[in-house]
């Protein structure tokens, strides 16, 4: 065969060019990093990149590299899944950071569609957490090979060898087949930068994980014929515009390629054309003429793609399978700010904003869906959990979006005609003196004990709760334990529904008119519950500002001002001494609030007020429930 000849196969519609066949065939491993929240991931991603000599010696990297949003570096979790790539002994390793939170499994799912194996990391002393268990699993039925990563051997009472036996076990009650039974262990500290076989024997560099990755997992498939890539992210580029990400599983792209965009509902078929590709280099994106099976790609070009579509041969399309998502399990209502402070602190007030936001959301974010109401300002916004829709919520109030919120609802299943809720597996560490109140706590909330058992100096406890049962929970759980209980949850099935649960016992204090908080009211009212507003604070009638001691709610007026007279007494002149208020984070009001109240989201505040400002709108509502119900 001559060097210009250009066919390498007997089939001409597959047919090769010489020079792509021979660019194309590069050593590559596509590997996803999964573990619970705060193990380690992308600590240990920084530890790679650094490797790999991706900065200068003189150059500053700081510390987690990889969180670049502001959200996930102040919360100190990954929400998003990003790629990153590392070169080293000739071959590229392209690396998924991904979330650890069952809340972001979304994004979990999709992304490991671009993996051929996988690096589960768990912590020495932790081991295996509930959402490793989630991600491993989808791993495992896609048929991923894992490499076991134990980090942090460094920690007092760690106990790396009880976990590689507890990871096993977890991997055989999964399903593991034989081959992805037999995975290697590496021991470890991401913090201090080594990776080695014993963790008795500390090494100086994480050379060896790397090695394993290079032994362990095969090079990516590169398979030859018409191209398919399957779109699993998205990027925006305010030059460029929409960004398609994804695993080229088969053929050769390049600039200005005309192509078919098959939807993921496998009909609809679109004519667009490839204008740009970039693969991944580094924390950067390089630009390439023309690309070969097995890297992971972004291009640009291509309009009106969703995450799952595939973007195919022009000639012969054929789509690949849909992503398949878990469904949402809770829901939310999203509403315009209409309170007497809406417009002073946010820039997107109307509905048509709240809306348009909530449509572009739904083009990234799989595991969300929007429903619209039979009133033009509200949203039915179903997620995953309250972690996966607060995020949302931060995001755009932080974009300058005003919004309120209502009670998060679970979704409810009619399966048989017999009514279905979620359950989830709930999981606690807690030390042994306070075990007695958190079981308390479950009990109440119809959790059934599954597991007892000592692990360390805590006692570790499993669950099965309904997930209306973990609305609140955390809250309680970490005042009845001084802060120091662990919690982790998943989502187990839609089981049948468990009863009724108790609420919030105690009622609200509700302001009577709008004004500014006076100190010596606020004093004055003390005996009658805690306060969530300080003095100073400007209030309106209507909104919530503090807890009652009784289970009813009462309507408290605390912008009076002290009389004063030119007339002195004994008694006119005592000291105030005001407790601090209680100030709610988003998710801690979220999980607060009844169905009768909203939470006031704007980008400096967040507020708790009734549905009805007005005392008497409020009784005649309550009147009509009582009727209706």
């Amino acid at each position: 065969m001559r060097i210009g000849a250009r066919q390498v196969c007997s089939e001409p519609e597959k047919a090769v060019p010489l020079r792509l066949f021979f660019r194309h065939m590069q050593n590559i491993r596509n590997i996803a990093i999964i573990a619970h929240v705060d193990h380690g991931k992308t600590t240990l991603v920084d530890k790679m990149l650094l490797q790999g000599k991706l900065f200068r010696e003189n150059q500053e990297s700081g510390e987690l590299i990889l969180d670049n949003n502001d959200l996930e570096r102040e919360r100190g979790i990954t929400i998003l899944a990003k790629n990153v790539s590392v070169t080293y002994k000739d071959t590229k390793i392209n690396i998924i950071d991904t979330p650890g939170h069952a809340d972001f499994g979304g994004e979990v799912e999709r992304v490991l569609n671009m993996a051929d194996g996988v690096l589960l990391l768990v912590d020495a002393f932790e081991g295996a957490m509930p959402q490793t268990r989630f991600v491993l699993q989808k791993a495992l039925q896609q048929g991923k090979k894992a490499i076991l990563v134990i980090n942090k051997v460094d920690k007092p009472n760690c106990r790396p060898d009880e976990v590689q036996e507890q990871v096993f076990e977890l991997f055989f009650n999964l399903g593991a087949t034989e081959e992805q039974l037999e995975f290697p262990t590496v021991y470890g500290s991401s913090k201090h930068g080594w990776m080695g076989a014993d963790w008795k024997n500390p090494a100086t560099d994480i050379s060896h994980l790397l090695d394993v990755i290079l032994d362990y997992f095969p090079n990516a498939p590169q398979y030859q014929g018409t191209p398919q890539l399957q779109v699993t992210s998205l990027d925006f580029s305010s030059f460029v515009g929409r960004i398609a990400v994804g695993r080229l599983l088969r053929g050769t792209i390049r600039e200005n390629m005309p192509v078919i965009l098959f939807k993921r509902d496998g009909v609809t078929k679109v004519k667009t054309r490839i204008k740009e590709i970039f693969v991944f280099e580094g924390l950067a994106r390089k630009k390439v003429a023309e690309m070969g099976a097995g890297e992971i790609v972004a291009v640009t070009g291509i309009e009106g793609f969703e995450i799952g579509d595939t973007i195919c041969d022009f000639e012969n399309p054929e789509p690949l399978p849909a992503i398949n998502i878990d469904e949402p399990t809770m829901s939310m209502l999203f509403t315009i700010n209409n309170s007497p402070f809406f417009g002073k602190e946010g820039k997107f007030v109307t509905s048509r904003h709240l809306r348009d936001r909530l449509m572009r959301e739904l083009e990234k974010n799989l595991a969300l869906r929007v429903e619209e109401t039979a009133s033009p300002d509200s949203y039915l916004v179903y997620g995953r959990g309250i972690l996966h829709l607060s995020i949302l919520i931060e995001t755009m109030r932080r974009e300058g979006y005003e919004m309120q919120i209502g009670q998060p609802q679970v979704i409810i299943k009619y399966i048989d005609d017999a009514k279905h809720e979620p359950i989830e597996v709930l999981s606690i560490d807690t030390p042994e003196e306070t075990s007695g109140k958190v079981i308390e706590l479950v009990s109440q909330k119809k959790g059934e004990m599954l597991v007892m058992e000592p692990k360390g100096d805590l006692i570790h406890m499993e669950f099965n709760i309904p997930a209306r049962g973990l609305i609140g929970l955390r809250n309680n759980i970490l005042t009845a334990t001084a802060g120091e209980a662990i919690m982790a949850h998943r989502f187990k099935a839609f089981e049948p529904w468990k009863g009724n649960i108790p609420q919030r016992i105690a009622g609200v204090l509700i302001a009577k008119e709008k004004g500014t908080a006076v100190a010596y009211s606020i004093d004055k009212l003390q005996d009658r519950g805690r306060f969530f507003v300080d003095p100073g604070a400007e209030i309106y009638g209507g909104q919530v500002i503090g807890e009652h001691i009784r289970p009813d709610d009462l309507v408290v007026n605390i912008v009076t001002e002290k009389k004063l007279t030119n007339m002195r007494a004994s008694g006119t002149d005592e000291k105030m001494s005001i407790a601090p208020a209680i100030k709610h984070s988003l998710e801690e009001a979220m999980e607060y609030i009844q169905a009768d109240e909203y939470v006031e989201i704007t980008p400096l505040s967040i507020r708790i007020r009734k549905v009805y400002l007005d005392a008497n709108e409020r009784d005649r509502n309550k009147k009509k429930m009582t009727a209706d119900s």
